[in-house]
């Protein structure tokens, strides 16, 4: 391998290691499970995404060819993270989870056509 090949290999270890590692302390430091829920599906894919891309960078550069397995997986999780985390917050709501302290309390609400947009203050 060359230089540029071995730093582009690096940087996006690096880069998948740091959002990887910003993830987890995010899932561990969050005090709300809803809050929690943002660390593990923003940060983390993004960081699984690149240390995969460096995987598959390295097998090209190495093997001379291309594999598809890890394109596929980064496929599979970028679809399939959102959903989950959807479906978790989901039901948290049902079972009403309770929240920290100065969130917006939504549980009266049933579904999203009971949802307001905020009044408009008017200034006489």
């Amino acid at each position: 391998m060359s230089f540029i090949q071995e730093l582009v290999v690096t940087i996006l270890l690096v880069i998948g290691g740091i959002f990887v590692l910003v993830g987890s302390i995010g899932l561990m430091r969050l005090r709300d499970f809803y809050a929690r829920l943002h660390a593990p599906t923003k940060a983390t894919t993004v960081g699984l995404g690149s240390l995969l891309f460096a995987s598959m960078f390295y097998q090209l550069f190495t093997q001379g060819k291309f594999s598809i397995s890890e394109l596929l997986i980064t496929l599979f999780l970028v679809i399939t993270a959102p959903v989950v985390a959807h479906m978790l917050a989901k039901v948290a709501m049902h079972y009403q989870v309770s929240t920290i302290k100065g969130t917006k309390n939504l549980h009266h609400v049933k579904t999203a056509r009971d949802q307001q947009p905020p009044k408009k203050e008017t200034r006489s």
